[in-house]
């Protein structure tokens, strides 16, 4: 669709125009039967355990027994074991981990001191909307459903403020938005792949109880959209000029979720390892089987245990005698499989404890598979956070047109910073190396560095005033 066609659109009968954008351009994918689509609803069954089949009375039922023979024969039912594990969630949230452990660097070289104005009131934007764990929680909702975006707007105060370094009413705010909360999403592009528009679809909570009220946004750079659905009809929308000029929003998708290419694994441990624990149910206490007559039995707890039979009778304890070391296998290729395939580290006590002390080429190396999982998210979120970052700049133009121009000739960089475990002896050292010898840091650094004072500079003209009075004292 043009530009030009969006327009024509717009001005046409509500009904039609949401049913027009309420399309996906993009090809999802469908379940095993071929047809039906995967939604979130499916996404959801998958990352919460309690949604998984080993846990579906429907599809792993419990056992039917029959305790007794002939007209004794009693029917019962036996619960069978269900193993879940949460491995989605812990793919998805170190993938998160890694990728937005470690705030984002935003760099620039501002050229002269607008540049610089216009630099300060984008890192302070940043931080009164928690950025950090705000990029945690949208790569969050991207893995586990496959899109997300985020919508930024200004909020205009009854007072003057000048918390971003010049006076406006204006605050800028940012809202997340995914299938995960109940949103759908409904980017727009043109044939040469620019993003013309953009919508989304809600619920909110009517006045009527049970009967929610529908809503449909559409962002345009010229426009923003609001349709309302009472009752069964599309009403008239609400517009509202567009002042920044280009869409404000920031649009993000993925193919898969991040555990989609292990799920049958995942599906094929639970299975295996509560199957394993129904049969140990059997065999892991004794069973004696007895054959011929006894006589009698001892009593718990007696010592010398001895049971006593007629002539011909024997007793023999029932062994387990296929050991179950196929079972092992498959478990351990099923674990190593679904770590491997999903570039997620195991990092468990269990699987690190043994390792001690390692350097940071060390630690590097087994983090490899990791830091190139989020080499590979690069590609999403470079362009992301650069987008953000455009956006962020168009609003600051228009809270201070002086800086206008100013907005629009800076560059502004965002790198993603891969979470790592840091070896500071092993980086001293090189550092030290590399210096010849000198020093890499201050001693007034140093003591900001270790954490132990509140007031750092203080503490350093204590640490200066105690070393001037050692030198004066006197020497007997």
């Amino acid at each position: 669709m043009t530009k030009d066609e969006l327009t024509t659109l717009l001005s046409g009968a509500p009904a039609e125009v949401v049913k027009a954008l309420s399309v996906k351009p993009i090809y999802e994918p469908v379940k095993a039967d071929g047809k039906t689509p995967l939604v979130t609803a499916d996404f959801r069954k998958q990352y919460e355990v309690a949604g998984h089949d080993v846990l579906d009375n429907t599809k792993r039922k419990d056992k039917q027994v029959k305790k007794g023979t002939g007209d004794q024969a009693e029917a019962r039912i036996e619960l069978v074991n269900r193993i879940g594990i949460p491995f989605q969630e812990i793919i998805t949230e170190r993938a998160v981990s890694f990728l937005f452990g470690t705030p984002v660097k935003i760099t620039a070289s501002p050229d002269g001191d607008n540049q610089q104005a216009v630099f300060d009131a984008l890192r302070r934007i940043l931080k009164d909307n928690k950025i950090d764990p705000f990029n945690q929680t949208v790569a969050l909702d991207l893995f586990r459903c496959k899109e997300v975006a985020e919508i930024w707007y200004a909020v205009q105060k009854p007072e003057v403020h000048n918390d971003y370094g010049f006076e406006t009413k204006s605050k800028l705010r940012v809202l997340r938005v995914s299938p995960w909360d109940g949103s759908e999403l409904y980017p727009l592009f043109d044939e040469t792949g620019d993003m013309i528009a953009f919508s989304r679809s809600y619920q909110m909570p009517g006045l009527e109880e049970n009967k929610p009220v529908s809503y449909f946004e559409t962002y345009t750079d010229t426009e923003t959209i609001i349709w309302k659905k009472e009752e069964s009809e599309w009403g008239e929308p609400s517009r509202t000029a567009n002042a920044i000029g280009k869409i404000p929003v920031v649009y993000a998708r993925q193919e898969k979720t991040e555990w989609e290419n292990v799920q049958s694994l995942i599906d094929r441990l639970e299975k295996l390892l509560s199957n394993y624990a129904d049969t140990t149910d059997y065999h892991a206490s004794p069973t004696i089987f007895v054959s011929g007559t006894i006589l009698g039995m001892p009593d718990k707890g007696e010592s010398g245990k001895v049971i006593q039979g007629m002539d011909g009778a024997k007793a023999e304890y029932l062994s387990w005698r296929q050991a179950p070391e196929m079972v092992k296998l498959e478990i351990e290729t099923l674990l190593t499989l679904i770590y491997s395939l999903s570039q997620t580290p195991d990092i468990s006590f269990e699987s690190i404890k043994g390792i001690g002390a390692v350097s940071g080429v060390a630690l590097k190396l087994m983090f490899t598979d990791a830091h190139l999982k989020v080499k590979k998210k690069q590609r999403i979120f470079d362009a992301y956070l650069d987008r953000r970052a455009s956006v962020i700049l168009s609003f600051i133009g228009v809270m201070n047109t002086k800086l206008t121009a100013d907005t629009k000739a800076i560059n502004v960089e965002s790198q993603v910073q891969p979470f790592m475990i840091g070896d500071t002896d092993a980086l001293i050292q090189m550092l030290t190396t590399a210096t010849g010898g000198k020093a890499v840091i201050s001693q007034k650094t140093a003591v900001g560095q270790t954490g132990l004072v509140e007031d750092a500079d203080a503490e350093f003209e204590l640490i200066q005033a105690e070393g001037v009075a050692s030198a004066t004292e006197p020497t007997l």
